[in-house]
């Protein structure tokens, strides 16, 4: 088991100024205990409470020797050093529905089973001592060994945020969401529309970048219920697949095998955050456009022509309700539209320079690195279906991390005696779609073909 917890020097010596100054009890608390009992390493979120102190008395204690800041007084919080936060027992009244509709009062006169009670789940509603004492009056380190969600009292329903809370933990650490607290959830899905999108797209986030096993989080929302919400994947249930290609069954099951898959690959591969949150979401968006235009070829034979394309509208949607980071919206798109462009070609077959050159650029600003992880997830690496020979064409050109650049700009224009204009915007796109096609590779070819356009054009 790690000792994390027990070697954080700051939390340490935090919790011998807050009993030299009189707290009856101080705890870790939280996520960190969790942590610690799924033996994570380099546990950074670290969380302690304080019983028999008020709020200005543990700032008084604390502020002589740390930088203390107070953000969190309304909820009697405060964080040490932007590192460690440390707060007082509350009891939290619900005044009406969603998640912010909610009067704070804090009670440092609580026992520590009342103050864990109001704690989402049994898992998270664990108390440590810095002598490593464990205080759990609702069986948490038990499910956590069973690897079981479930919620620590009937408190849990006055948040519905707990439920997608509940999704993103399951993805992050493979548990299961107990059969009671299934329900609770589902009769919460109407409370849905009264959370803010900024509190939704925190938990997809974390699912996006924390999970091991994403599929985990998204049968979540599917046993309570909660898939409803978001349409675009709630319609990939039940929707059919051609039956030799896709032996796992409806889109949904095919997607929950790709999230799967795709959290192996970025794992293994070490990518950055960025590139993470990227693939994690075309994985679990790329076929979002199965269900609009599905057909039966033939009885059982179930095929959805033109999906890629029709889910890039669906996929924007999905993530802009949330409010998603534009910019993640930009490199995800494009994934969603190409991710069957290698089927373009015979199995098999190897694609031309043109034809790696025009993908590069359709995929901008996206890489051609992360396209083909999403293929290799999206087929699990079947070699008829492999992205390799086009990777291997896009690092040979040099536009595997980046797109294809215009060799030819309008100071070349200029200077063969052309104004800036749109007949100079016109005479760049012919270029640069020449470019892609192959028919000059160097500045100096570029040059060549510029005045032989140019002379033919305006002769």
């Amino acid at each position: 088991m790690s000792r994390t917890l027990f070697e954080h020097r700051k939390s340490q010596r935090i919790i011998d100024l807050l009993e030299q100054g009189g707290a009856t009890g101080v705890y870790f608390v939280g996520g960190s205990v969790r942590d610690h009992f799924l033996d994570q390493q380099n546990i950074k979120d670290i969380d302690i409470e304080v019983f028999g102190l008020n709020y200005d008395e543990m700032v008084g204690i604390l502020s002589p020797y740390f930088r203390v800041n107070l953000v969190g007084r309304s909820f009697g919080t405060l964080k040490v050093d932007q590192q460690i936060d440390v707060s007082i027992p509350r009891r939290e009244s619900k005044m009406g529905i969603g998640h912010k509709s909610f009067r704070v009062d804090t009670a440092p006169d609580m026992t520590f089973p009342e103050a864990a009670k109001r704690r989402d789940f049994t898992v998270n509603a664990i108390g440590m001592k810095r002598d490593g004492t464990v205080v759990d009056p609702y069986n948490g380190v038990e499910d956590i060994r069973r690897k079981t969600l479930r919620a620590t009292s009937d408190a849990f329903s006055e948040d519905p945020l707990r439920v997608l809370r509940g999704m993103q933990f399951a993805a992050r650490f493979g548990f299961q969401l107990a059969p009671e607290t299934a329900v609770m959830c589902r009769r919460l899905c109407g409370e849905f529309t009264a959370l803010s999108p900024e509190r939704v797209w925190g938990e997809w986030e974390k699912w996006a970048t924390k999970s091991r096993f994403p599929s985990l989080g998204l049968r979540v929302l599917d046993a309570t219920g909660w898939l409803v919400c978001f349409p675009e994947l709630a319609a990939l249930r039940g929707t059919p697949q051609h039956p030799d290609w896709h032996r796992e069954g409806d889109v949904f099951e095919h997607v929950m095998s790709v999230v799967d898959q795709m959290a192996l690959i970025v794992s293994e591969k070490r990518l950055s955050e960025q590139d993470r949150l990227t693939l994690m979401f075309a994985a679990l968006l790329h076929d979002v456009g199965k269900p609009l235009t599905l057909i039966e070829r033939e009885p059982g034979i179930w095929l959805s022509l033109g999906h890629s394309e029709a889910g890039v509208p669906l996929a924007q949607c999905f993530l802009e309700t949330m409010k998603a980071p534009g910019r993640l919206v930009e490199l995800v798109l494009p994934l969603v539209r190409e991710h069957q462009a290698h089927m373009q070609l015979p199995r098999g077959e190897t694609p031309s320079d043109t034809l790696v050159r025009q993908l590069a650029y359709r995929l901008k600003p996206t890489k051609m690195r992360l396209w083909g992880d999403l293929v290799a997830a999206d087929t699990n690496d079947q070699v008829a279906h492999s992205p390799q020979p086009w990777l291997d064409a896009a690092k040979r050109l040099g536009i595997d991390n980046t797109p294809p650049k215009p060799l030819l700009q309008g100071r070349d224009l200029i200077a063969l005696g052309m104004e800036s204009g749109r007949e100079m915007g016109e005479i760049l796109k012919i270029a640069f779609e020449t470019q892609l096609n192959g028919e000059f590779l160097t500045h100096e070819e570029a040059t060549v073909w510029l005045k032989d356009f140019v002379f033919t054009r305006f002769t």
